[in-house]
């Protein structure tokens, strides 16, 4: 039953992210042409890239943090 609700969420997921993107394809549709070179969308396109890999290193590191005990106050025991 545990891999039918992995899939469930994966679906919701992909399913919200779909959405996610067609809003802001037409949003960026209704707002007019950007002007932005080839240039500009390798540039954003690797902003958006470091900045997830960046924020998702963090939580990683904050995760193994939690799990092997140095968030806890000092002197009490594990």
């Amino acid at each position: 039953m545990q891999p039918l609700r992995i899939w469930i969420a994966a679906a919701g997921a992909a399913l919200l992210l779909a959405v996610v993107i067609a809003v802001a394809i037409g949003n960026w549709g209704a707002v007019g042409g950007s002007g932005i070179t080839l240039n500009g969308w390798i540039a954003l396109i690797l902003g958006v890239l470091l900045t997830t890999a960046v924020g998702v290193g963090l939580m990683a590191l904050v995760f193994i943090s939690s799990r092997r005990g140095f968030d806890e106050p000092p002197g009490k025991d594990r």
